[in-house]
């Protein structure tokens, strides 16, 4: 009874497992013939020279990425480049590079009728040729093998596949290939990142870019612009950075995304250069403009310089800010720093800082948080100018945790110079005393407010509009050619004679 017994759960095992593979087969094979009508979208964007189709496939690339295996990626190159046996063998080598000691088996065909696999019409022979003889499709198979490099953590076969696939793109000028060509810088530079040695590219991404610039090429113009200029800031060159700015345009027509990475650029430039308020705007429009369901540590990264530099500017962040779930634990360090800031307590910010400071400057916002000891101390001579009609520099100095009355004397003038308090110094007697509060309604502040509500509304509307997009080749749809149009006016002619021949004759 017990061997019945033992023979059925071996059994079962053999079915479950089969059934297992079954299905992996399936998504497999499901994955490629995606892949397969990518490539087709690409041929049809190429034949019919509309750049939207294109874009529709990089839309989609990020799905077919998390589905990418060893597997998927050797029947693509063998479906491909059979007629291509150097480029076959290449292409092939990168993929074994990258296989994990699981993948055994992966050499052994396997044909529909062994495996269960769902038969599929293979395009012919002629076909596959002429489809990879086309520069986009040759970029987009290289494109999916880089990326499988990428995932699989192998960086040294990587990097020379990334550099055939630039090199690639570097001798063809086709308009076509823009969108292509700039997902191709992008993760050129991603690799040799990956690999430490980004700062090695850099001649390369300025020739790059004064040849995308010359051939009006929008979205690469604005892929490397900001390849540059995470360059610059990856080893703190913020004053490079800055003339980079000046003196190249960003495109209006590039993609939403690049638009957000540009002005998180700019943001931490022109907040490491003091200007905090339009480090502001810039990094807030960034957060608006990211994607709001995905790209999370982009926005975790925004976010950080954003409430560093809302503290600067003596401003409190919204608490729903922190109690976003994905955005949550990343900010905990800075939901520390905004308490200790509001308390105004200085004792309580070294506190933070001590315990956080490794993890402030990995994140490169060290150099900011500093500065935040002035806001600090002001915040608390606010309060105690509130609790206090009047007190000593004595216990100001005491409260503030200072080294001398002396220093908080000079520090309680300066806040009075600022307009953060309204008080007088008594010097002789060695007290500061704080007059009467002004009603708030009564001064300009109410209208300063409103007016830059109003202004960011004004600016979103406008953004809006830009960022409006039609249908290509749609507006002269109902518009008459000039033929048309001279055999209307020789129309309208005849008419009027025969008119004027009818009135005659009456």
């Amino acid at each position: 009874m017990v061997e019945i017994n033992d023979v059925e759960m071996k059994e079962a095992d053999q079915a479950t497992t089969s059934n297992t593979t079954a299905t992996s087969k399936d998504a497999n094979t499901l994955t490629l013939d995606d892949i397969k009508e990518q490539v087709r979208t690409i041929e049809k964007a190429v034949n019919s020279k509309e750049p939207r189709y294109i874009l529709r496939v990089l839309r989609a690339l990020a799905s077919t990425r998390k589905r990418l295996n060893e597997e998927i990626v050797r029947r693509l190159i063998s479906f491909y480049y059979g007629s291509n046996p150097s480029e076959k063998e290449s292409l092939l080598g990168f993929a074994h590079s990258a296989a994990q000691p699981m993948d055994v088996d992966m050499e052994k065909p396997s044909t529909p009728a062994a495996t269960g696999e769902k038969q599929t019409t293979s395009r012919p022979q002629t076909s596959r040729t002429r489809a990879v003889a086309i520069p986009e499709v040759d970029l987009y198979i290289h494109l999916i093998v880089l990326l499988y490099l990428i995932d699989r953590n192998a960086l040294k076969p990587a990097l020379d596949c990334a550099k055939r696939l630039v090199d690639k793109t570097s001798v063809l000028n086709r308009r076509t290939l823009d969108l292509l060509a700039a997902k191709c810088y992008f993760y050129y530079a991603r690799i040799f990142e990956l690999n430490n040695m980004l700062d090695t590219i850099r001649p390369f991404l300025h020739s790059r870019l004064r040849t995308a610039t010359l051939r009006n090429d929008f979205e690469g113009t604005a892929v490397l612009i900001n390849l540059l200029l995470r360059n610059y800031l990856h080893y703190n060159l913020y004053s490079q950075a800055q003339k980079l700015v000046l003196k190249s345009v960003f495109p209006d027509h590039a993609s939403n995304n690049e638009w957000a990475r540009y002005l998180y650029y700019l943001g931490r430039i022109r907040a490491m250069q003091l200007e905090y308020t339009k480090a502001h705007q810039h990094l807030l429009t960034a957060t608006r403009k990211a994607p709001q369901q995905t790209a999370i540590g982009f926005r975790q990264d925004a976010h950080k310089f954003l409430i560093t530099v809302e503290l600067l500017l003596g401003d409190i962040p919204d608490k729903a800010t922190f109690q976003n779930p994905q955005l949550k634990r990343s900010l905990d360090p800075y939901y520390q720093l905004t308490l200790a800031v509001r308390a105004g307590d200085l004792g309580r910010f070294k506190e933070v800082l001590d315990a956080f400071s490794d993890r402030f400057q990995r994140e490169k916002t060290w150099s900011l948080i500093i500065r935040l000891r002035h806001n600090v101390i002001k915040t608390g001579i606010k309060m105690i100018s509130l609790s206090y009609a009047k007190i000593s520099f004595s216990d100001v100095a005491r409260k503030l945790q200072l080294d001398s009355p002396e220093d908080a004397e000079y520090i309680v003038a300066k806040a009075i110079r600022d307009g953060v308090i309204e008080a007088t110094i008594n010097h002789e007697q060695g007290y500061v005393q704080s007059r009467e509060m002004v009603d708030v309604y009564t001064t300009r502040e109410p209208m300063n407010a409103f007016h830059q509500r109003i202004e960011f509304c004004l600016k979103v509307h406008n953004e809006a509009v830009k960022a409006m997009r039609y249908p290509p080749k749609k507006y002269n749809e109902d518009l008459e050619t000039a033929q048309e149009r001279r055999e209307r006016e020789q129309e309208e002619l005849e008419y009027a004679k025969e008119m004027a021949d009818d009135e005659d004759d009456f």
